[in-house]
C-alpha cells in the first residue's frame, strides 16, 4: 500500500514565486524515505501541503489512500508532523503538552497516560515531564516535538529537519529510536542538511531542486552512481612520501594523514591488503566527502533548465 502519492503537484505563492513545478512522489508504506534539496528548493513547502498547512496551486496528494482534497480529516489522522521550528508552548510542562495533542485526537485519558509515559521515557524526557518547556535545550525540544507528534500513533511520520542543531549524541540517539519505530511499522519522510544522515537511515531518496525532482531512486541505486570515493586515513606513523598502491591513487597531507582515491573496481579490503603488505597501519579511516553531497552537486550541474522531474 502507498503511504503517501503525490502527482502533479505544484504551488505557486501569491507573489510569483514558484515553489513546486509538478512534482511527483510515491512512498510505499513502512518505508523510510528522505527528501533532499537546498534551501527553497521546494521540501518544506510539499510537507506544508501533505499536512494542510499550505494550500497546494494544483495536483493530487493521497496518504493512505485518503485524498487532501475529499477526505481531509481521515488523511490527517495518518499523519504526526515534526516542523522545522519550534513551535511549542513554551510555558507549558512537557507532560501536558503532549497530553494536549493526545486531547486533539480524541484519547481517552487512560489511553494518554500510557502514550505520555511511553514516548516521552523512548525519547528520554520522562524526567522531565513536570518542567516547563521554555527551560528545556534545544535537543530535548526538539525530542519533545517528536512525542507530540507520536501520541495518536500515526501511519506516516513527517520529520522536517528534526537533528538541526542537536549535538553528535543526542542526534544519534535520535536515529536509532526513529530506527525502531520505523522496523515497528511507522513509515517516516525525512528531510535534512545532515546528508549522511540520510544515508545512513534512509532506504529511498528523492532530491529535488527548484520546484523539480531531479532524482527518486532507492538510496543503493543512487549511491552506486557514484563512481570513485576519497578516504583520509591516519596512520600509526608519519610516512616520507605517499606508497604506490595498484588501484588507488594515493598522496600525503600536510597534517601527515593519507588521502586515498578508490575506483569502482577496488574496495576498501584490496586497500588495507596493499597496506599491510607494506607494513603500514591503519589507525583510523573517514570518508573526505560525503558521497550524497558530491551526488547532489553532479545532478544540479546536470540538470538540463526547464527540465521536467
Amino acid at each position: 500500500m502507498k503511504a503517501l502519492t503525490i502527482k502533479n503537484l505544484s504551488k505557486t505563492y501569491s507573489n510569483g514565486t514558484v515553489a513546486l513545478k509538478g512534482i511527483d512522489l510515491s512512498v510505499e508504506a513502512g518505508d523510510f524515505y528522505a527528501l533532499l534539496g537546498p534551501n527553497g528548493a521546494g521540501k518544506t513547502t510539499a510537507i506544508g501541503i501533505v499536512s494542510s498547512l499550505v494550500n497546494k496551486s494544483g495536483g493530487e496528494v493521497e496518504v493512505f489512500g485518503h485524498s487532501i482534497d475529499t477526505a481531509l480529516e481521515a488523511a490527517k489522522t495518518c499523519i504526526g508532523v515534526v516542523p522545522q521550528e519550534v513551535n511549542l508552548n513554551l510555558w507549558e510542562t512537557v507532560g501536558n503538552t503532549v497530553r494536549n495533542q493526545a486531547g486533539y485526537y480524541g484519547l481517552s485519558g487512560k489511553l494518554a497516560k500510557q502514550r505520555i509515559e511511553k514516548y516521552l521515557r523512548a525519547l528520554r524526557l520522562w524526567d522531565r515531564r513536570d518542567h516547563i518547556a521554555r527551560s528545556l535545550s534545544g535537543g530535548m525540544k526538539r525530542r519533545l516535538m517528536i512525542a507530540r507528534a507520536l501520541v495518536h500513533e500515526p501511519k506516516l511520520l513527517i520529520l522536517d529537519e528534526p537533528t538541526a542543531g542537536v549535538d553528535i549524541e543526542i542526534r544519534r540517539s535520535m536515529w536509532e529510536f526513529l530506527r525502531e519505530i520505523n522496523d515497528a511499522g511507522t513509515t517516516i519522510i525525512l528531510t535534512t542538511h545532515y546528508l549522511e544522515e540520510a544515508e545512513s537511515l534512509c532506504r529511498h531518496i528523492a532530491i529535488i531542486d527548484e520546484g523539480t525532482i531531479i532524482e527518486d531512486a532507492r538510496m543503493s541505486d543512487v549511491l552506486r552512481k557514484l563512481q570513485r570515493e576519497v578516504f583520509v586515513l591516519r596512520l600509526d606513523r608519519v610516512l616520507d612520501r605517499a606508497p604506490q598502491l595498484s588501484g588507488f591513487d594515493a598522496r600525503l597531507r600536510s597534517d601527515g594523514e593519507l588521502e586515498v582515491e578508490k575506483g569502482p573496481d577496488y574496495d576498501l579490503n584490496d586497500l588495507f591488503t596493499e597496506l599491510n603488505a607494506l607494513d603500514i597501519r591503519v589507525v583510523s579511516l573517514r570518508n573526505k566527502a560525503n558521497r550524497l553531497e558530491e551526488l547532489f552537486m553532479r545532478l544540479v550541474e546536470n540538470k538540463q533548465p526547464g527540465a521536467a522531474a
